[in-house]
């Protein structure tokens, strides 16, 4: 950083004068010249003394809310400095060094400090907007802080070296509910029951047999009944659902390998991968997210489960591509397995790829491909082989092609 000029426009005109002064005086011999002079000088040593003497801790915090940004959202940074002066210190200027990752205005007004003759440091808190432009952790700092004296003659450039690093997840596009579809491709957070007669209460009743616990005594069946009646927890199933992210560095470019948001395409393949599997947890379903290979890339996520889906999302922040090409391999996963929705997102798709996963679609109640660069042989054999197409790429609108693709598989259900 270039080293900054130790007086202001004030303060430069100030010691300008003063060597005037001096000229002056030593030409013409008007001592009171020499006097003001000096008298000006000595005011330039006492305020950059002064100003020097307003000692800055090297503590700064940065926060961020929320704790993961989301790519396209805003966020707020709040830094916290630690200020230590024995003198009261005027208003100077901030700046906070922000990465390309991220954008907004990090800077403004640093608010002046009141004398802490007491040693105890005070904290300011600068805060600021930023909003998330490309997916990774990102590092936020240095902050430099201008002060000036109370005159406005000198000021101090103090640099506070700290990086604060920030998670931006990929965005999330609001997906429409399958809660209208039927079978097993229809989630929803409502249990599914096998047997009948049940409650409100989600239990239902048998006759008493010895060994039954005496908790276990269902009261008001057994007044309706006449006999002793017990609790009996009904069968509950859950709809479940395979996300699929082919990460085939191969199917994208080289730089989706090698840092994350540097590949668009790529990029709008985890967007879409993410913003599937909010919907489907949300709408009920248990969803498993895997690898083109069969790799699981998170957990198995309970129907619901929104604090795993954020897990996820803070996961998602930093996947890569990877090497190697398994997209081939894919129908050997589902082998023998029948399943609800499956959603496969891919980068490059052609004939061939529609060729080897066509046995998915035997395996599953909804087959949805998303496809970022897809050659058009590629999705007409897909689609005639029971897939439910769409592109995708960053300006396309995936919300829509979601919504077309549920509606197409809505009226297939129902035939």
């Amino acid at each position: 950083m270039r080293r900054l000029w130790p007086f202001t426009a004030r303060g430069t005109g100030a010691l300008l004068l003063a060597i005037a002064c001096f000229i002056v005086a030593n030409e013409v011999g008007v001592v009171e010249l020499l006097y003001f002079g000096v008298l000006l000088l000595g005011i330039l040593v006492a305020c950059l003394v002064s100003l020097h003497l307003v000692r800055r801790t090297d503590r700064i915090t940065r926060s961020l809310s929320p704790d993961v940004g989301t790519v396209g959202r805003p966020s707020t940074v709040v830094a916290r400095v630690g200020v230590r002066s024995p003198f009261p210190t005027a208003p100077g200027t901030w700046d906070d060094t922000l990465p390309k990752g991220v954008t907004g205005l990090a800077r403004g007004t640093f608010p002046a400090v009141s004398s802490g003759l007491a040693g105890v440091d005070k904290v300011v808190e600068l805060e600021y907007t930023i909003t998330g432009v490309r997916r990774g952790i990102h590092p936020i700092g240095p902050l430099t802080v201008t002060s000036t004296d109370p005159f406005g003659l000198t000021r101090r450039r103090t640099v506070f070296t700290e990086r604060t690093n920030v998670t931006m997840a990929p965005a999330i596009i609001e997906l429409s509910a399958l809660t209208n579809l039927l079978g097993d491709a229809g989630g929803t957070l409502h249990t599914q029951n096998n047997q009948l007669g049940q409650g409100a209460d989600n239990l239902v009743a048998r006759p008493y047999v010895p060994g039954d616990s005496m908790r276990r005594i269902h009261w008001r069946a057994s007044a309706h009944r006449g006999d002793l009646m017990v609790r009996q927890e009904e069968q509950e199933s859950t709809p479940d659902a395979v996300v699929v992210l082919d990460r085939g560095v191969l199917r994208f470019t080289a730089d989706a390998m090698a840092a994350t948001g540097a590949d668009p395409g790529f990029e709008s393949a985890v967007s879409v991968a993410i913003s599937v599997i909010t919907r489907l947890v949300h709408d009920g379903y248990a969803v498993d997210v895997i690898d083109s290979d069969g790799t699981a890339l998170t957990e198995r996520i309970d129907g619901g489960d929104m604090t795993a889906v954020e897990d996820v999302r803070t996961f998602f922040a930093t996947l890569t591509a990877r090497k190697d090409d398994h997209l081939p391999r894919l129908s050997k996963i589902f082998h023998g397995v029948m399943t609800g929705p499956v959603v496969l997102v891919v980068g490059r798709f052609d004939g061939q790829d529609a060729d080897a996963v066509a046995p998915v679609v035997h395996h599953s109640s909804l087959p949805i491909l998303f496809a970022v660069a897809p050659s058009r042989e590629g999705l007409e054999r897909a689609v005639d082989f029971g897939w439910h197409v769409a592109t995708i790429d960053p300006d396309s609108d995936v919300a829509g092609a979601w919504a077309g693709v549920v509606e197409r598989g809505v009226s297939r259900a129902l035939r």
